[in-house]
């Protein structure tokens, strides 16, 4: 493993700015490295370092790239009675070792014109301690075309909820796929099929809803989307069951579980904070997806961050809105597993660290050289129990209360140090970012 490079003249390079040196996450293994990160941010070397840099050596911990969560609700612009922000929600995703998120368009109002997109950059500049990929909501057609030019992906809702009316209507979805396909960005679907919702009662608890909203309904919506045009970067959103898993795998798409679908089912709780979108399943449901996900057949996990106020979450069940936090928990949760022997690491770095942030075109993910230094150091004997008190998140719960979690003990942007020992330490200096493969108006991010 090469120490650094000489420049053309044979003088040699300026010494890295920051050296991190430990057991590190490197070609899918975890071994003895010294990492050198330039005065770019940017990881220059994987090896040996040279003399005359700044040396930090982790100990006992370990170096891993930090993760992207491709799907989160930030809430903002959201109204008087939002209970998130893009300060607050970046910062529980840098505490919680995520150092990009991927914001969703179901806004108040929904993100679905250029202008929309650019209101909500103006909101991340200066606010976010991480890096932010908006989506826009492809509802208004005459406007795809400028929207492809300013978003950083599309998402499309093939069903009501939080915060759309209702979903792309099903003989209208063909034309506006392949429209999509055109556009070169990626495209996530939240998949559920309405006609598919029970009339029958009022749901009163996650059983309740998960009938309402049966897997059948899932599966029904996924089918429409197998045979979508090759050439589109189609991703589904938050898949449930297991028996969709084999149709969505052949026909190549990408896709996510959430840590919610992947730990709780319909019988973990019994109030709102329990209900989302689609639903909580059945146990059995619950043991095969995280069965499917221990074998690395499950591409991509995402939290699905989507926090409401505890007031609204004291409503009425049927009165209540779907959706619970996450992001600052996603990474931490399944850290956890690793520890316990439940899950592999390998499958938990592909699936939370490299290929979101293939999947949203960035140099993320993986510690190799030319990729940003956005690196974890994370100490795999802190274990704690999921305290809300202890949570940043402002809605002030989390239906995870008590599992087991391990947070990074540090957490580097750039090669900067924005997270230590539990405590932001950063400055809001996020970006907004795009696929480096899109087209349009900014092809590299921010």
């Amino acid at each position: 493993m090469g120490i650094g490079r000489t420049s053309a003249d044979g003088d040699p390079r300026e010494p890295p700015a920051l050296v991190l040196a430990g057991r590190a996450w490197v070609r899918g293994r975890l071994q003895p490295v010294e990492i050198a990160i330039d005065t770019a941010g940017r990881i220059e070397s994987v090896g040996k370092s040279r003399a005359g840099s700044a040396r930090h050596d982790v100990g006992d911990a370990v170096i891993l790239p930090a993760a992207t969560d491709i799907h989160v609700h930030l809430r903002d612009p959201g109204g008087p009675s939002a209970a998130e922000s893009i300060a607050t929600g970046t910062i529980e995703a840098a505490l919680g070792g995520v150092t990009l998120v991927g914001d969703m368009p179901n806004n108040e109002p929904p993100v679905s014109d250029p202008d929309a997109i650019r209101a909500k950059e103006a909101r991340v500049h200066g606010r976010a301690a991480v890096d932010v990929l908006l989506y826009a909501a492809p509802t208004r057609p005459a406007a795809l075309e400028r929207l492809a030019r300013t978003a950083g992906a599309f998402k499309v809702y093939e069903s009501p909820t939080t915060g759309i009316g209702e979903g792309v209507p099903a003989d209208e979805l063909p034309a506006l796929l392949e429209r999509l396909a055109s556009l070169d960005l990626p495209v996530s679907v939240h998949a559920e099929d309405p006609s598919r919702f029970s009339r029958a009662g009022v749901p009163r608890d996650p059983e309740g809803w998960n009938a309402h909203r049966p897997p059948e309904a899932e599966g029904a919506a996924i089918d429409r989307l197998l045979n979508a045009p090759p050439r589109l970067r189609l991703h589904v959103a938050h898949v449930t069951t297991a028996g969709v898993l084999p149709r969505i795998r052949t026909a190549g798409l990408s896709f996510e579980a959430t840590p919610h679908h992947l730990l709780l089912s319909q019988r973990t709780g019994a109030d709102a904070r329990f209900k989302v979108n689609p639903p909580l399943r059945s146990e059995a449901d619950r043991r095969a997806m995280w069965e499917a996900f221990r074998r690395g057949e499950i591409p991509i996990v995402a939290s699905d961050h989507a926090p409401h106020p505890t007031e609204a979450k004291d409503l009425p069940f049927e009165k209540a809105p779907s959706g619970m936090p996450g992001v600052e928990t996603l990474l931490p949760l399944l850290l956890a597993r690793v520890r316990a022997g439940e899950l592999d690491l390998a499958v938990l770095m592909a699936a939370a660290c490299d290929r979101p942030a293939r999947w949203f075109g960035q140099p993320l993910g993986r510690i190799a050289p030319g990729h940003r230094a956005n690196l974890l150091v994370v100490d795999f004997k802190a274990r704690t129990r999921l305290d809300p008190r202890r949570l940043r998140a402002p809605c002030g719960w989390t239906a995870f209360e008590g599992f087991e979690a391990i947070f990074p003990r540090e957490h580097y942007r750039d090669g900067e140090r924005i997270v230590v020992d539990g405590e932001y330490v950063g400055r809001p200096s996020g970006r907004v970012v795009r696929p480096e493969f899109a087209r349009g108006e900014r092809t590299e991010p921010e």
